[in-house]
């Protein structure tokens, strides 16, 4: 496959990512709108949002052994079909039970898509500079695609109503499956007998579902009631039963060897702070924008947009500096400034104003999620099998799902319990709730931080410089992968 058709593949595999991650976030401004609009209660409105991240992040390591065994492109096609269908289904609901189990099936699709689409741009190309040109693109996707998420669907709220947050997402998924056979190529993992490991399949896939329904729901219910306590400990019990099968079964879904790549291990561990500290920031400051500075959808989502162009601007700089062989300081210093631009965002006013008190943070945190994203994209992949690469892209991106399901559960729980308490005292409800928010932007920008010392003691230096090394004149690696246009 010569290099024009690879950048050509890329294209539509980064449009299908890039309609995944936005949708994450699409819906937080529009949400106030669609509970008006089908009567909503405020109880249901959350299942918009944690209905997507459940099976996103519960099917995700399924999604991407499901590549590796039944070909990348016929399971990407797949999930572009459940995605697209779901989305539609989404924009036409007229009650809150089909457009909750859209949501769902919304999620589903995504977790198909998205190991299937880096497992792809892995194989596609070899491993060094030019494959860390294309993860450096994805990890700009990636780092913007929150931001413009919100961006874009205070824009759609406003101006066609919020069903369009997700009509748009019909003709960009309907053309990717049109073009996905032409120009994406179908590679799997070719063995004479496919062997599953359908025990591992049910414990991860209903462990992982389970920890994110648990902690999406305990700021409701409670982190310390029966519910939630049992919930946690039923997903423990089905992720420590994973664990177990996957040591003694012939095909392990997740070979636990894998983590024998330290450098593998770190970017996961830097993915679940990621996860946590960026993804709980977007939410709980688009609830800051929205309940204490009173913006409309419109408003809220153009205010992250100096967010999404910074992180796109450093993107280039971010991949030239990895290439460069700087990859393990580069995701210090991206995770340095989200924890310290969240930080800095701890001191907004009840009055603030968005020039002087909000934009020097978002230009902080965008440029660091373009420094953070993409070396942790290929690190995560660095040193990985070609007949693995479902494997592990469906590892980094349940690191970041989990990481940012805990981080907005936490953040969420800490602001309602700063600000039901400030309220108690005598305290005014924007000032309670900015007193509240306060406290959730802390605990992200913690978050964020922590990231800075597991980076350094868990990355290898020369496992990340072996994969960002210029090998364009090394003959690809054959394996055990089969493929054709």
């Amino acid at each position: 496959m010569n290099q024009v058709h690879r950048w050509r593949a890329f294209a539509v595999l980064a449009v299908a990512f890039f309609m995944t991650v936005a949708d994450l976030a699409i819906v937080n401004v529009a949400l106030p709108t669609i509970g008006r609009k089908l009567h909503m209660p405020e109880s249901s409105l959350q299942w918009i949002v944690t209905g997507y991240s459940l099976t996103f992040g519960g099917f995700l390591l399924l999604g991407g052994r499901a590549a590796d065994l039944l070909g990348r492109r016929r399971i990407l096609m797949a999930g572009l079909f459940v995605f697209t269908t779901a989305s539609l289904g989404c924009g036409m609901a007229t009650s809150e039970g089909f457009l909750i189990a859209m949501r769902f099936a919304q999620g589903l699709g995504a977790a198909i898509v998205l190991p299937a689409a880096l497992s792809i741009v892995m194989n596609m190309f070899p491993e060094g500079a030019e494959r860390n040109k294309a993860l450096g693109a994805w990890g700009a996707i990636g780092a913007s695609g929150a931001a413009v998420g919100v961006m874009a669907g205070g824009l759609l709220t406003r101006y066609l109503g919020w069903e369009y947050i997700f009509y748009l997402n019909v003709p960009i998924g309907a053309a990717a499956l049109v073009l996905a056979p032409r120009v994406v190529p179908e590679s799997r993992l070719a063995t004479t007998r496919r062997r599953y490991d359908p025990f591992g399949a049910v414990t991860v896939t209903g462990g992982l579902s389970l920890l994110v329904y648990a902690v999406s729901t305990a700021p409701r219910v409670g982190w310390g009631s029966a519910r939630t306590v049992s919930l946690l400990a039923v997903a423990v019990v089905l992720l420590a039963a994973f664990v177990v099968i996957e040591t003694r079964v012939e095909a392990p879904l997740m070979p636990l060897r894998i983590f024998r790549l330290k450098t593998l291990a770190g970017a996961n561990a830097v993915g679940v702070l990621l996860g946590g500290g960026f993804f709980a920031f977007i939410f709980i400051g688009t609830l800051y924008l929205q309940q204490v500075l009173g913006y409309s959808a419109l408003e809220a989502g153009l205010a992250w947009l100096v967010m999404a162009l910074s992180s796109v601007a450093f993107a280039g700089l971010s991949q030239a500096l990895v290439t460069r062989g700087s990859a393990r300081l580069v995701m210090a210093a991206g995770m340095a400034m989200i924890g310290g631009g969240i930080l800095w965002a701890t001191q907004v006013p009840v009055h603030g104003h968005f020039w002087t008190d909000l934009a020097g943070p978002f230009l902080i945190i965008g440029v660091g999620t373009a420094f953070a994203f993409v070396p942790v994209s290929i690190a995560a992949l660095a040193g990985v099998a070609e007949h693995e690469a479902g494997l592990a892209s469906g590892l980094i991106n349940t690191s970041q799902q989990l990481g940012g399901a805990v981080g907005v559960a936490v953040a969420s729980t800490i602001a309602a319990t700063h600000a039901s308490t400030l309220l108690h005292q005598g305290a005014a409800p924007a000032a309670a709730l900015t007193g509240g928010f306060h406290w959730a932007f802390w605990a992200c920008g913690l978050i964020g931080l922590a990231a800075v010392p597991i980076t350094f003691l868990l990355v290898r230096r020369d496992e990340l410089a072996k994969a960002v090394a210029s090998t364009s004149q090394k003959p690809r690696p054959a394996p055990a992968d089969v493929s054709s246009a």
